[in-house]
């Protein structure tokens, strides 16, 4: 089959967390830069639970990448915090004068109950997770819609729907950034922004480090690598894609769709009371009749349109 190569000449992506080998956000660098975007390579050099420092970074990759007859530069900056966002989205401006691509690939997984995790660990998380995507997401935004296009990128994963273990504020986080770009993907319409959630999974360092070996031989054994998730990254960040407020899961070179809907439920009940609620629920739960929520909440945004001319407060 021939297809004409999808390429990101002139375009300027900047891709958090993509410092670790193997690593997700090293494989959406190395393919974009391979195909002629010019990258920051944002990382801190942490560990998986956001501690330590490992290896090389984002300077390895950066070298990887110009090794390759690419073009990058690296960056230190947290994306936890709103000047460290705005100071990776500086990098990219004062580089190459433009920012059109955003990953938000970033994250930490301390492993801890929910009634043990410390409360220092779930800022963190929050913080690294959904805080980062907010930040990011703000400081790109202005420089995006000034030129009419942009494309984000956002991270989630397969534990925000279906729930883990050791993992409940990473879980929260993660489903935080779907509602996020659903709204941001509805916004940013008229701005000629993109916005899009992928869940991936993949044999990375963080979860050999954190998983049982056997996790990372399931992966190993079934091609679930980077690589087989880096297009999916690719082409949600490219010009072509007209694609914004979806969810996708990508592993092994599968794509699905994850989406939200309602069942059928119930009709309107006036006399509704506590003793009738249970068979109310019942009928609630059958999903045989389910449909999906609208891709995007223009019927919302239209009636909030009037709010658009209120003077914002400080």
């Amino acid at each position: 089959m021939n297809l004409d190569e999808l390429r990101f000449d002139g375009r300027v992506a900047v891709i958090t967390g993509a410092g670790s080998n193997p690593g997700l956000g090293r494989s959406y660098a190395l393919l974009l830069a391979s195909r002629g975007a010019k990258v920051v390579v944002n990382d801190l050099g942490v560990g998986p639970d956001g501690r330590g420092q490992i290896g090389a970074g984002a300077q390895a990759v950066v070298e990887e990448i110009r090794a390759a007859g690419g073009e990058a530069v690296a960056d230190g900056n947290s994306v936890a915090e709103r000047d460290g966002a705005q100071a990776i989205v500086k990098t990219a401006l004062d580089t190459w004068g433009r920012i059109d691509i955003l990953v938000n690939n970033a994250g930490i997984a301390p492993f801890a109950h929910f009634d043990e995790i410390t409360d220092r660990d779930i800022e963190r998380v929050v913080g690294v997770h959904l805080m980062g995507h907010i930040w990011m997401c703000r400081a790109a935004w202005p420089h995006m819609a000034a030129q009419n296009f942009g494309r984000l990128v956002n991270i989630s994963s397969a534990v925000a729907f279906m729930g883990m273990p050791t993992q409940s504020i990473y879980a929260a986080a993660k489903l935080g950034i779907v509602g996020l770009t659903r709204s941001i993907a509805s916004e940013g319409a008229k701005h000629g922004i993109k916005a899009n959630v992928l869940a991936p999974t993949a044999d990375t360092v963080a979860l050999r480090t954190m998983l049982a070996p056997a996790f990372t031989e399931h992966n190993q054994k079934e091609g679930n690598t980077a690589e087989a998730v880096a297009p999916v990254v690719a082409w949600l960040a490219h010009e072509d894609c007209n694609l914004s407020g979806k969810v996708l899961t990508a592993v092994g070179g599968s794509v699905t769709e994850v989406f939200l809907s309602n069942t059928t439920g119930t009709q309107p009940d006036r006399t509704l009371s506590l003793e009738t609620v249970p068979a109310a629920v019942e009928r609630a739960l059958d999903r045989s009749g389910a449909t999906a929520f609208p891709d995007e909440g223009d019927f919302i945004y239209d009636v909030l349109k009037p709010y658009e001319t209120t003077p914002r407060t400080a």
